[in-house]
């Protein structure tokens, strides 16, 4: 954001005393400002989905992105960010069980089954859990999971088992020539899902695999994160360590430090391994003690000028602020009530005017938020994918709070 959040530090202020609830809470618990802030939040986004649904035409384009004139830029079905649309209306579905957003979420969802058949590359898993996996979950509909358990296999061709990692950009420079970036960690979970679902029993342990590669390569030793590794692909070495998206190869990029929270904690609750917990603590850690006071990160935890004039990142907080909460039910005592905690105070600014769309003219749900800063591409703008992030974790709270189903809040195998 280009301005002080002053509504969201007023909302923080009022609200902190009790949003630090200590491990999962009890069927209907004492009412938290956050509820009804969640609720508010849920409603308007769904107000917002369900008039973008129908407005819109798949075969047009898929909604992306916030544009001066306030409406959506939108992008076709291989861009990496195409199942962000669905996939919120898939949940949004799930909150209110509306048939409309149903049918709309369905629409916008089969056309995406035709993303293999052209090009496609490690967004799959970003492309295909977030929309046709959904949608498995959410009706059973057996039409939704043979695309699904498809994209899983190519995404798992893409991996080279001598890097130990899923390859991502398809980089022409032959100095570049396996490129893996952090985001790749949030792929993963199409794999970890495929695999418990009819596909290939051996996607599981590839994943794992790759999120090993990544805890040893990616994660600086204070925490923080390098954006990308290149690998040679004959030898499996780690060539160089850069960033795309962020401010420089040292500093940290917000949005790729909320995927590895994300991330290595889905893999520590797909697999068990607590190498993975420790890892998305650490990662977590390293966030949290570098957090404007209103909680929404600066678009580079490194970025000049952070975090009085520097761009902040709504995705970023709203990505972090899923992870957390399923990370706070790993973890146990203080500890776990503290992530917890992190996570309600970062929803709680991300509902307030200040990031919150209500009564902007704006088509997404939240504000402020940085695609690429380096290309100048999306800056302080609406995106589907902070939206996304944004609907699942007031979700997730919910129903640690126990006031919505078990429906969206992952379940670890025991």
């Amino acid at each position: 954001m280009r301005i002080p959040l002053r509504a969201a530090a007023l909302a923080l202020a009022c609200a902190l005393g009790a949003c630090t609830p200590a491990g999962p809470a009890a069927p209907s618990p004492r009412p938290a400002p956050l509820d009804s802030l969640a609720r508010a939040g849920l409603d308007f986004a769904a107000s917002q989905y369900r008039r973008a649904a129908a407005a819109g035409d798949p075969a047009r384009g898929y909604p992306r992105s916030t544009t001066p004139d306030g409406t959506w830029s939108t992008i076709r079905i291989n861009d990496w960010t195409s199942g962000f649309f669905p996939g919120t209306l898939w949940y949004l579905y799930a909150y209110t069980r509306d048939p409309e957003l149903r049918a709309q979420a369905e629409r916008w969802t089969l056309p995406l089954a035709d993303i293999p058949k052209g090009k496609y590359s490690h967004d799959l898993g970003f492309q295909f859990n977030t929309s046709f996996v959904n949608a498995y979950r959410f009706t059973g509909d057996d039409r939704f999971r043979a695309p699904a358990l498809n994209a899983a296999g190519l995404l798992a061709a893409r991996f080279n088992p001598t890097v130990g990692a899923i390859k991502s950009w398809d980089w022409t420079d032959p100095k570049r020539p396996y490129p893996v970036i952090v985001d790749n960690m949030m792929n993963l979970e199409l794999l970890y899902w495929g695999a418990g679902h009819g596909g290939d029993a051996g996607w599981k342990p590839l994943a794992a695999t790759h999120a090993r590669t990544t805890q040893t390569n990616h994660v600086r030793a204070d925490g923080g994160s390098f954006h990308v590794v290149v690998f040679d692909p004959a030898t499996g070495a780690a060539l160089e360590r850069i960033t795309h998206q962020g401010y420089a190869d040292s500093s940290t990029w917000a949005r790729g430090q909320a995927w590895l929270v994300y991330g290595f904690t889905l893999s520590f609750r797909e697999t068990g391994d607590p190498r993975f917990l420790a890892t998305a603590r650490r990662v977590a850690d390293y966030a949290l003690a570098r957090l404007p006071a209103d909680a929404v990160p600066c678009w580079d935890y490194q970025a000049p000028g952070c975090p009085a004039t520097a761009e902040r990142d709504a995705s970023a907080a709203a990505i972090m602020a899923s992870g957390l909460l399923e990370m706070s039910t790993y973890v146990p005592g203080a500890d776990g009530a503290r992530y917890r905690g992190a996570a309600e105070r970062i929803l709680t600014s991300l509902s307030s005017p200040a990031c919150l769309a209500r009564g902007t003219g704006q088509p997404t749900v939240l504000l402020h938020s940085v695609g690429n800063h380096p290309k100048s591409q999306e800056i302080d703008v609406g995106l589907n994918y902070a939206d996304y992030y944004y609907v699942e974790a007031l979700l997730r709270y919910l129903e640690l709070r126990g006031l919505r189903p078990q429906q969206v809040m992952p379940r670890r195998a025991r």
